[in-house]
Order: structure tokens, then C-alpha cells, then sequence
């Protein structure tokens, strides 16, 4: 590009997009815009807070809480637009450059919010609409209600010198939420085992070992390697009869951010941990716990141990049942000297046999049946007879990797209602796990338009190999439909203000709507739908079905206490009150002690890779999961009633929780579906713990 055309371009975020459904323009975005785009951002927002504050009218509603010139709430716009396209892709397509600048900025954009929350003259003006305002929606009720606890709640009514520590501790939590975030990449990218004698490979099947071989000749080697991606690290732990590669594969997994290297992540929980204790008891609260969950369905931490005590007490008996059963398993199998104990690493590998042995099933003889485009059919389809939405993929708009795949969403009736993204595969700059993201929030601008949302899900699903398409497993399938889910609550959003729409709701609300579809997974009715062999085309057997629902419940109960323990441990550090100062490896054995069956390893840690409550918004809230699981397993009771295609059961979901947002209370919504509050019992019916009712 010569001098001229490089003056001549000009920043896309500062231009309209001029894309289909004004998506965002990965293609022409460059590393340099987003400081740009950053700074211009903080100088309009500061410009539109001068307005705010300077006007002299009486504070209102619409000329405080509302910005008038767009109708739609805050401070935003260009800042909104940077950092949702920039934060995103930290997570999904980074590299070293991209972390280098979340590192500068950080800082910078922690600052500003403070700015923002720590204004004076602006909290004055929201203080007044508070108590002094016209007659209001529920909706617009809500939006002021949550402007004004979010400037209490980020400091605004301490003294001087109290939100000045604020902003110490909160520019420093935001530092180090990021690091910890960067040293998991790092490490956990960082590691591979490397195998060269294919005699090492054995019980392994097929899909595994291309999969490996692909992996290496990515990097360069013949052989095969493996990663802690969990494409690659489950199906070695389940199938390799190599116990000693077995223990080094977990050893690495289950150590990471312990090592003494730079991206050691001990230190760096210990110091969030207290960072978030500060703060809280600098905002009157006794605990984090007490200070996040004044803000959630739970209400307090005595809600939240009843919750996970009672799972304890109705799972913990099964669950020592099911270990005892895997015990003997081993026993069995191992008779050679210094196999007579199992081990961590042991305990997919016998899971499995047992599973085989008891219902004679396994992942693999599922996955011919799974081949990736067809589960996207299937996924589609299942919101197409429930919600009669379609899915048209359009080449023409822009992705960020050649892995994703672009969709627009349309209703019942024609009319657009979103895209969609699709970010399936494991990559050098991807965080593990997955999760739903948006690009665009849904709300109706001053003109009164509906302006629909864009969001994607982002999975690291099993790749394709030269040999063979992408064949999930049905725990993949289980994944893609949980995230899918949460697309679903993003999509149907249909309020007016952006910061109450689709996900915007408390933390232990927001995964209802996924964990609902998991139920799906295993239905006949749904698996007729796409279940059919990648090869053959011939549908998934009856009699496998009938042993997919019959092994639904294999080992469920020691699945159940894994989440509780991480319950526990992330409430055993958001409960502290006084400077936390253990050694984090030891708390956390005897944080989790009463849902940990078994010896616990000394050297293995799950904190420094606890990305959900050190890093994702889940510190004193990771309950969540089962707290929606009781709220799912209700919900889906009433599918199962009425039919779990029922057109108007879904219509009744849509309208009462996955298109309401955060505009009311979640309990108000989910009584108004189910028509009352839910109860423990579906959920302990569906796992088998409680008999049916006949």
C-alpha cells in the first residue's frame, strides 16, 4: 500500500459497516484500530457525560437514564462496538500482538469505567430520576433500577478517599483477571505429548489417532500428538491402554498455572480473591458472596450451601455406590504389581468398560451417527419445530476465521431475526471450553426499529481429518445444544433496552435456557431427526437408542458431586472475611473435601485454571449450574407432558423467558411458564435418584 491509500483509509469502526445486517467487518479491521477506536470511544463517552451532567433541565428519565439522541441507555456506541469486537476475539482468535494490547488497554478502559461510575454530578442526576421520576414501564423500571444499583454497587456512595481505593483494587482485579486468562492460553497450548512407537497407541480408536496424526503434521513432526484440548485429551483418557501416558496426560492437565514459570496462576488467585473481598467490605458487605448474590435468584450463601448440601445429601450415597462398582471394575482388569490402587487417571479409562460392560456402549460407537453437518441440521431443526425459525448460511458475511460459518436467522413468518455464528473447532488462539458470545445486542432504536441481534457460540469440537468429517461424540452433541441454547435466549430477544435483552439476566438464571436443550440430546423423537451414519445414512438403531437412555444415568450421581465441589471451593473463597492467606492447593482439598470422594493428589489443582471464577463472572455464583439444573429438569417436565415438540409449550418458553430478558424478575418469568416455583424434584426423578411417579 503506498503513502496515499494508507492516508486515504480510514478506521472501520468509525464508519458504518455497509455489511449484510451491518455485521461487523472482520476483513478489513486491522491490530492498529482498536487502540483508535478505543481512545475515540473514551472521548465521545466523556463528551456525551459532559452533556448529561451539563444540561440544565431537571434530571428525567429520558434526559438521564436514556441518552436522547439514540434512544437507548448509557455511554456507549463506539466504545460498546471496539470492545465487544476486541474482548471477543481475545477469547476465539488471539495472538501474542492481540494480548499485548489488552494488556495496554486494560488499564485504560478500567480507569474509564470508574470514571464513569465515580462521577459525582452524573450519580446526582440518577439519584434524583431514582426517587423522583414519571410513571414508568416495568421494563423502564427495571432499567433504572439497575442504572442506580450499578453506580452503588461500583462505589458511588463511598467518600473520596473510599473511591479512590476502589479504583486501586478494582484497575488491579481487572489486571489480573486478564493475566490469569492469558497464562491458561499460554499453558495450556504450551503442552503436547508427543508419540512416535504406534504400539503406544493401542485401545485407542481410529478418529483419536487421525486426529493426533493431523495434529502433528500441523506442527511440522510425523507421529502423533496429543494436546489438552479436549477433543484430543478426552478420548485418550477413555480408551489408551497406556497407564503411565494416561498419568501424564492428566498430570499436565491438572497442574496447570501450578508450574514455576511465568504463567504460574497461584499467586494471581490469591491476590483476586482478596482484591474481591476488599472491595465488597468497602461496599458494606461482609463477604463477595454476600455483595454478588444480593443480585441473584439465591439471594444469600445460606440459600446457596442449602442448594449444594442437599445435592450432597441426596447424590453423595449413589455416588459412593457407583465408585465402589468402578473399584471392583479395576480390580478385576488390574492384577500386575503397583495397579493395585486406582488413580485419577484411571477413572475414565474404567468408566468406560464398565459403561461397555453394563450397557454395551460407548462414545465411539456413537460418533459414525454424529457427523458434525448433520447434528447442525438436526440443531437447526429442533428450532425449527419448536419456534419455526430457519437458518440460511450467507457466504457474504465476514467471519474472523476461515472455521466460521455465518447465518442468518429468520422467523416463523420470514421476517429476519438474527445472525448467527458458528465456531465449532480447537485452534493455537482459542480458549478451551465453550461458550455464547454476541457481536450485537438486541433493542429498538429512537426511530422504533427492532434491531436484531447478532450472536455466535464458540465450541472446540472434534476436527475433521482428511479421512474423515468432524464426528462428535453425543457429550459434543450435549455442548452444541447447551450453547445453542443460550443463542436461542439471545435471539429471541425482544425488549427495548440492549442492557436487559437476551442473556442480560442474574447469573443463575442465565442457564436455564441452555441446560433445557441438553434434554433434547437423548430423545428418540430428536435423534430420528439426524442421527444417520456418515457413511451408510442408515439412522441410528432403535436398540442403541434404547441403551443411550438407559446409560443416561451411568455414573450421574459422581457427576453431580464434581459440580458441587466446584460450587464449594468457589464459595469457600468468596466467603472469606479476613485476608486470605493459605496456600491455595491445600485450601482447595479441604474446600470441596464433602463432595470429594476418594484420595485426593497433592500436587493437582483446579483454582489456577478456574477460568470460570478467577476470569468468566462466576466468582460466588458457579452454583448456578445446578441451581438452573432444578429449574431445567422442571421446565422440561412440562415438555415431556405435553409433548417435547408441543408448538405451544415452546410458544409459552419463548414468550415468558427466552425473548423477556432481564426485564422482570427471573422468578416472575419462569412462574409464569411453569405457572409455580420449581421444586428439586423433577431433577432427582430425571437422574434416577427419586422414583417416577407412576
Amino acid at each position: 500500500m503506498n503513502d496515499n491509500q494508507s492516508q486515504q483509509r480510514q478506521n472501520p469502526f468509525f464508519l458504518p459497516y455497509n455489511t449484510p445486517h451491518d455485521t461487523v467487518p472482520f476483513d478489513r479491521i486491522r491490530l492498529e484500530d482498536y487502540e483508535e477506536a478505543f481512545m475515540e470511544g473514551i472521548r465521545r463517552d466523556n463528551e456525551q457525560i459532559e452533556k448529561t451532567i451539563n444540561n440544565p433541565e431537571k434530571p428525567t428519565f429520558d434526559n438521564t437514564i436514556i441518552d436522547k439522541d439514540d434512544d437507548t441507555e448509557g455511554y456507549y456506541d463506539l466504545l460498546e462496538r471496539v470492545s465487544t469486537v476486541f474482548f471477543n476475539l481475545l477469547s476465539a482468535e488471539t495472538n501474542d500482538d492481540m494480548d499485548a494490547l489488552a494488556q495496554k488497554m486494560q488499564p485504560i478502559l478500567t480507569q474509564h469505567a470508574n470514571d464513569v461510575r465515580l462521577n459525582e454530578r452524573l450519580f446526582e442526576r440518577i439519584k434524583y430520576v431514582h426517587r423522583h421520576h414519571r410513571k414508568l414501564t416495568p421494563e423502564e423500571k427495571m432499567l433504572l433500577e439497575n442504572t442506580y444499583q450499578g453506580f452503588v454497587r461500583s462505589g458511588a456512595l463511598l467518600d473520596k478517599e473510599g473511591k479512590e481505593r476502589l479504583r486501586k483494587l478494582t484497575e488491579e482485579a481487572s489486571m489480573l483477571s486478564l493475566q490469569f486468562s492469558q497464562n491458561l492460553l499460554k499453558e495450556n497450548k504450551a503442552y503436547t505429548l508427543h508419540i512416535a512407537d504406534p504400539a503406544q497407541l493401542d485401545g485407542l480408536p481410529q478418529t483419536a489417532i487421525d486426529a493426533a496424526a493431523e495434529e502433528a503434521k500441523t506442527e511440522g513432526t510425523t507421529g502423533w500428538t496429543f494436546t489438552l484440548d479436549y477433543p484430543s485429551y478426552s478420548p485418550f483418557m477413555t480408551y489408551s491402554t497406556q497407564r503411565n501416558l494416561r498419568q501424564q496426560l492428566y498430570m499436565a492437565r491438572n497442574t496447570v498455572g501450578t508450574h514455576d514459570n511465568s504463567e504460574n496462576n497461584l499467586q494471581i488467585c490469591k491476590r483476586l480473591v482478596n482484591l474481591r473481598r476488599e472491595i465488597a467490605q468497602l461496599l458494606g458487605y461482609k463477604t463477595y458472596a454476600d455483595y454478588v448474590l444480593v443480585r441473584r435468584m439465591a439471594s444469600n450463601t445460606r440459600n446457596v450451601y442449602k442448594l449444594l448440601n442437599d445435592l450432597i445429601d441426596a447424590y453423595k450415597p449413589t455416588a459412593e455406590r457407583e465408585l465402589e462398582e468402578l473399584k471392583r471394575e479395576f480390580k478385576k482388569e488390574e492384577k500386575s504389581e503397583g495397579k493395585d490402587q486406582m488413580k485419577p487417571w484411571d477413572t475414565s479409562f474404567y468408566s468406560h468398560k464398565l459403561q461397555l460392560k453394563k450397557f454395551n456402549i460407548d462414545a465411539e460407537m456413537l460418533r459414525p451417527y454424529f457427523e458434525l453437518s448433520k447434528v447442525i441440521d438436526g440443531v437447526f431443526g429442533l428450532a425449527n419445530r419448536l419456534y419455526g425459525i430457519s437458518f440460511k448460511a450467507n457466504p457474504d458475511i465476514p467471519v474472523y476465521h476461515p472455521d466460521v460459518k455465518a447465518y442468518e436467522v429468520f422467523d416463523r413468518h420470514g421476517s429476519f431475526l438474527a445472525v448467527f455464528y458458528a465456531d465449532f473447532h480447537p485452534r493455537k488462539g482459542k480458549q478451551g471450553g465453550a461458550w455464547m458470545t454476541q457481536y450485537q445486542g438486541q433493542f429498538i432504536d429512537k426511530k422504533g426499529e427492532n434491531v436484531r441481534p447478532h450472536v455466535s457460540v464458540v465450541m472446540n469440537l472434534t476436527k475433521p481429518t482428511p479421512e474423515k468429517p468432524a464426528l462428535l461424540t453425543l457429550g459434543e452433541v450435549e455442548t452444541f445444544l447447551h450453547e445453542f441454547g443460550h443463542s436461542l435466549h439471545g435471539m429471541f430477544a425482544n425488549t427495548r433496552f440492549e442492557s436487559l435483552s437476551g442473556t442480560n439476566v442474574w447469573w443463575d438464571f442465565v442457564e436455564l435456557p441452555s441446560q433445557f436443550m441438553e434434554n433434547f440430546a437423548i430423545e428418540k423423537e430428536f435423534l430420528r431427526t439426524f442421527a444417520f451414519h456418515y457413511e451408510t445414512g442408515e439412522p441410528l438403531p432403535d436398540e442403541l437408542i434404547s441403551r443411550i437412555v438407559k446409560s443416561r444415568n451411568f455414573m450421574v450421581a459422581t457427576a453431580c458431586l464434581r459440580q458441587v465441589s466446584f460450587g464449594l471451593l468457589d464459595m469457600a473463597y468468596y466467603t472469606q472475611k479476613q485476608e486470605f492467606t493459605d496456600d491455595i492447593i491445600p485450601f482447595e482439598k479441604q474446600a470441596w473435601k464433602r463432595a470429594i470422594l476418594g484420595k485426593q493428589l497433592p500436587d493437582t489443582c483446579m483454582t489456577t485454571q478456574f477460568s470460570h471464577i478467577m476470569a468468566g463472572g462466576y466468582a460466588a455464583g458457579y452454583y448456578s449450574y445446578k441451581w438452573a439444573e432444578v429449574l431445567d429438569a422442571d421446565a422440561f417436565a412440562v415438555f415431556k407432558r405435553h409433548g417435547i415438540f408441543d408448538q405451544p409449550t415452546a410458544q409459552s418458553f419463548r414468550d415468558n423467558i427466552l425473548s423477556k430478558g432481564g426485564t422482570e424478575h427471573p422468578m416472575t418469568l419462569y412462574k409464569r411458564f411453569r405457572g409455580g416455583e420449581p421444586t428439586i424434584d423433577a431433577l432427582l426423578r430425571r437422574t434416577g435418584i427419586k422414583r417416577s411417579k407412576k
